[in-house]
């Protein structure tokens, strides 16, 4: 079962500006890289569902962040049925994002109120998805549709919040356009938690730049 509510997750998605996205098959390393993440500031981490036994490393995952790192709000990303959504609420996720827009998502997640955050790439894709009880729609391949594609919606739809994801980049020309543009917060995975961070377990430069990042956010918003 979820520990934060829906309402609890926008408001620290909004707060915190941006969300980690990561996925490891080591137990042991993802818990390094959620702790450096949380030692850099951040109180959202969404572990994509991308490989066999994925829900074995959340599990862990989730346990750990729930007994070392208080306040750390655990969500799920690729999930593209309600089978899997279950599967993860029942793991205790506070939150999933899809990478399309599933009705059926909408309605396993509303049941426990927990917080969804659908990949829309239309208005009519966002205004059901906010019609089905959406708080804040991942636009997805954001790269394909740029920062002016969410000023565009904001104008008609003041209200629409929007986590743009993929094409995202941890500089301040990347996060200072979609920010201004009217994104609520930003996803952030290769870009933040690279491969060489990885490969040399490089958590304290993890730390380092996710405190970076947050700085930033801090700085565009004044």
């Amino acid at each position: 079962m979820a520990k934060y509510s829906r309402i609890e997750v926008a408001q620290t998605m909004k707060d915190n500006g941006m969300v980690p996205l990561f996925f490891h098959s080591d137990i042991e390393l993802s818990k390094q890289v959620l702790k450096a993440c949380y030692d850099g500031g951040s109180r959202l981490m969404e572990f994509t569902s991308r490989g066999d036994f994925a829900h074995e490393v959340f599990g862990a995952l989730n346990k750990y962040a729930l007994a070392e790192l208080p306040g750390m709000i655990l969500g799920v990303g690729s999930v593209t049925d309600a089978a899997s959504t279950s599967l993860y609420m029942s793991l205790g996720a506070n939150f999933i994002v899809t990478p399309v827009f599933r009705e059926d998502i909408a309605i396993a997640c509303n049941r426990r109120k927990v917080l969804w955050s659908p990949g829309c790439g239309t208005l009519s894709e966002i205004a059901r998805a906010e019609e089905l009880g959406c708080e804040i729609v991942k636009l997805f391949p954001a790269d394909t549709y740029g920062p002016e594609f969410i000023k565009a919606i904001k104008g008609p739809c003041p209200w629409t919040s929007i986590m743009p994801t993929g094409g995202v980049y941890p500089t301040e020309e990347s996060l200072s356009s979609w920010l201004k543009a009217g994104a609520t917060c930003v996803g952030l995975g290769s870009q933040l938690i690279s491969k060489d961070i990885l490969d040399n377990k490089d958590f304290d430069g993890l730390t380092a730049r996710v405190k970076q990042v947050l700085d930033i956010i801090k700085n565009i918003r004044k």
